[in-house]
């Protein structure tokens, strides 16, 4: 992609790994109402410029609207899950308080996402299997050293339960 236009760091993926605002699963969509012009909606301008990418990036579920010039004062409106909205007054503030504000609000907090960062590594251990969609192997007989699948190779009568429940039903006559 080449690098044209205003900031064209803005659509680097290392510049959008870098947003910070990840937000609980309960947030549907987000619209942003700012004006292009004025002092007032100065941070809001410049977190829509620089900060919403970022924030697109790091949740692909959300719905984001902007609404430019509808308003006379910057609010932003959070929609949620069970019909509930937050709204947030963004009014003379700069683009990190905004950033700030909105991941205190309704960010996923830092201990949520290290534990949903455990449970991912936890499944891709080496040590699990189960359907492949979630696990490395499907079965344990995929590992080196293991009693292979019964549906490819049968198992010797010694290791089969109806063969030991016949020889010591025999053995008791």
């Amino acid at each position: 992609m080449p690098m044209k236009g205003r900031f064209p760091i803005r659509r680097t993926l290392q510049y959008l790994s870098q947003g910070d605002v990840i937000f609980k699963s309960s947030v549907k969509a987000m619209t942003v109402n700012y004006n292009t012009a004025g002092a007032l909606s100065d941070g809001a301008r410049k977190f829509v410029f620089f900060n919403i990418p970022q924030i697109q990036y790091k949740n692909p579920w959300v719905q984001i609207v902007l609404f430019r010039n509808m308003t006379p004062s910057p609010f932003v409106r959070f929609y949620l899950d069970n019909g509930e909205q937050v709204l947030v007054d963004i009014e003379d503030k700069s683009n990190k308080e905004i950033t700030e504000h909105i991941k205190k609000i309704l960010g996923k907090s830092k201990e949520t996402l290290e534990k949903e960062e455990r449970e991912r590594k936890k499944l891709s251990h080496p040590a699990t299997f189960g359907p492949k969609k979630y696990h490395l192997r499907e079965c344990m007989c995929e590992i080196e050293g293991q009693v292979p699948c019964p549906a490819v190779v049968p198992l010797p009568k010694e290791m089969r339960g109806k063969y030991k429940a016949t020889v010591k039903s025999e053995a008791s006559v």
